[in-house]
């Protein structure tokens, strides 16, 4: 991708960088200037001492030449001192605050992205570069006003050359020039390694976050070594970056070592025929040894500029996060309503598979509608697009007749409840994850709890919840729950969030059979003001259930009571192979 949305970002994170980047600027080019100044304070001090000795002068009169230019140069030195401190804290703060915002803009906008984010990136990834590669970019600060101020005594270093002696500031030039095209060429490639290395650091960590997620199952089979070559397989590539990497920094340090040396060796040589020629004095001849010191110090930049090529191969990995958009959302109100929800010739693809194709169907509102199929028939799609987790390629979804791209974010998530096969329990406690989404406490704290643990009954998570010895203020991380217990929660939050419209996702897979059932009669019972839409595998749960949508292939095969499609052999033969699974 183009490097200047990254180098943009890298601006941005930059001027993050507060108050204290302005401090740091100040405290480098303060003690830049007070570089520049060092040089002449000694070498005036140094023709002080030669005029004295050239008069026969002592005692008392020579002290009193020297007086000035000794405490300049003393003056100077704790000036470069206490800017070299401040500078230290003001670079550390200033990079905590661009980290800080540019974490901030990452996880912002990888949430508002939703499930879209993984279908581009893994987790592992994700994490990867709100983590490491935020770190990278948030050292930009420090490195790009050091970096600049490192201009300062080199442009500083040839005038002052050039008052001192035209052809000593010529000599100069030269070599900078030279530094500057090793500085450059060293920035494009390193850029371009960084940016191989850190995509193999991510691969590493996507594919060990998805081993992780497995690790029993790798237990069970056994197959600990094959996982962990797997895991590792980009680590020659890894290394072979970091390599080049390395190679790069030693052979521009190797040329810096070499230009530098020349440089000061060439302009010593240039003075030292000009003091002979008596075009300079030793003071001035002094000094402009110095000052090839300070000007050949550019070749310092190197480290910062490897810092900087680093940040901008890590501003290029967060830019691809930024590029994946986030779902726009409308300003349209939810009208009054039952909670009718319609699929529209809705058409869903991801990764170029058709996961569903030319769906149409009307859910009455206040109605149970159970969604069946086989394995890949598209039913997680159809759950998804109902309350637009994912918008459809093709086609519309409404809610009460208002398109569901027209509805504003919060009233459509308060509209509709969620609850997954394998829910993921936010939350302090257990009566917080089950508050989850309810908004903030301090608004209605207690018609939040009230709502929430109505909604906990419902589910029949409840009972346990309160056999804890902490109930609802138990924990999350401590509460010992079974896969059915977790599953309660996630419907408990579900039944307390949806206002409108509720969705199962194969939320009841992990209940026993007398649970199973009792939920279901909440669903027709306590929540059946609401809309609700159920993916089922047990012939339970489509026979509790208003009507039943039948997937195949991506489309609706056939739609109806379980009572009249149950004579359908195809349809029977749906819940045999569930069960055979």
């Amino acid at each position: 991708m183009s490097s200047r949305p990254a180098d943009l970002l890298i601006a941005r994170a930059v001027r993050r960088g507060g108050p204290w980047l302005a401090v740091l600027a100040a405290t480098a080019l303060l003690g830049a200037a007070a570089d520049l100044l060092l040089p002449a304070a000694l070498g005036r001090a140094v023709d002080a001492v030669v005029r004295i000795r050239a008069r026969d002068g002592a005692g008392a009169e020579a002290g009193f030449g020297l007086t000035g230019p000794l405490a300049t140069a003393a003056l100077l030195v704790a000036l470069v001192v206490a800017c070299d401190a401040l500078g230290v804290l003001a670079s550390g703060v200033s990079g905590a605050r661009a980290a800080q915002w540019l974490r901030s803009r990452v996880v912002a906008h990888t949430l508002s992205v939703g499930a879209g984010m993984t279908r581009h990136f893994t987790p592992g990834e994700i994490v990867t570069r709100a983590g490491v590669n935020v770190e990278e970019a948030g050292r930009t600060p420090e490195a790009v006003v050091t970096a600049a101020t490192l201009v300062v005594p080199a442009a500083g270093s040839v005038v002052a050359l050039a008052l001192i002696d035209p052809w000593l500031a010529v000599t100069l030039v030269a070599g900078l020039l030279l530094i500057v095209a090793v500085l450059r060429a060293f920035m494009r490639r390193t850029t371009a390694a960084s940016g191989g290395y850190q995509q193999a650091q991510g691969e590493i960590a996507g594919m060990l976050v998805g081993a992780l997620a497995g690790a029993r199952t790798i237990t069970a089979a056994g197959t600990e070594d094959r996982e962990a070559a797997r895991v590792l397989a980009p680590l020659p590539r890894l290394r072979a970056h970091g390599l080049a990497l390395w190679r790069l920094q030693a052979r521009a340090g190797v040329q810096a070592a070499v230009v530098v040396p020349l440089l000061e060796i060439a302009v010593l040589a240039v003075g030292g025929l000009r003091l002979s020629a008596g075009g300079l004095t030793v003071g001035e001849l002094l000094a402009a040894a110095r000052y090839v010191v300070l000007g050949a110090g550019l070749g310092s930049a190197l480290g910062y500029a490897a810092r900087i090529a680093r940040a901008r191969s890590a501003a290029q990995r967060l830019e691809q996060l930024f590029a994946v958009p986030p779902p726009a959302y409308g300003d349209r109100p939810l009208p009054p309503g039952p909670g009718t929800l319609e699929l529209r010739d809705v058409t869903v693809r991801a990764d170029g598979v058709r996961l569903l194709s030319g769906v149409t169907l009307v859910v009455p509102g206040g109605t149970c509608t159970a969604v069946v199929g086989r394995s890949g028939s598209g039913k997680s799609s159809l759950a998804a697009v109902a309350g637009r987790l994912v918008d459809p390629e093709r086609g519309a979804v409404l809610l009460d007749g208002v398109p569901l791209r027209e509805i504003g974010r919060e009233p459509l998530r308060r509209a509709v409840g969620y609850a997954f096969e394998r829910p993921a329990l936010f939350g302090e406690t257990l009566g917080e994850a089950v508050a989850f989404g309810l908004g903030p406490a301090d608004d209605a704290g207690e018609r939040n709890e009230n709502a929430a643990r109505a909604a906990a009954g419902a589910a029949r998570a409840d009972a346990f919840i309160r056999r804890l010895p902490l109930g609802y203020d138990t924990p999350v991380g401590e509460a010992p729950m079974s896969g059915g217990e977790t599953q309660r929660i996630g419907l408990a939050r579900a039944f307390a969030q949806a206002g409108r419209l509720l969705i199962l996702d194969d939320a009841m897979s992990s209940l026993d059979t007398v649970t199973e059932r009792q939920v279901g009669r909440a669903l027709t019972g306590s929540l059946s003001d609401r809309t609700r839409l159920v993916v089922a595998h047990r012939v339970t749960t489509a026979a509790q259930a208003d009507q039943v949508v039948w997937l195949e292939n991506g489309r609706v095969r056939a739609a109806g009571t379980h009572e009249r499609l149950w004579h359908d052999p195809g349809y029977r033969a749906v819940f045999r192979a569930e069960e055979a699974s």
